[in-house]
């Protein structure tokens, strides 16, 4: 029942778990989980969006 070393040392060759995603090219997309956290991509065909990422609140500005 050894708790240090033996648990540790397989710890190695994981260090390229988060790479850029091929849709929206931010470096969010999960190997592990497969999927983007940014936009959604391996998860959804619709983009990744929420209302209270803008700053007013989803609505769209309208121009004269």
């Amino acid at each position: 029942m050894t708790k240090g070393t033996a648990s540790m040392g397989k710890k190695s060759g994981k260090s390229n778990l988060v790479q850029r995603c091929r849709r929206c090219g931010k470096r969010s997309y999960s190997v592990r989980n497969k999927k983007c956290a940014s936009c959604g991509y391996g998860e959804t065909a619709k983009l990744r969006r929420y209302n209270w990422q803008t700053k007013r609140g989803g609505k769209t500005i309208r121009r004269k």
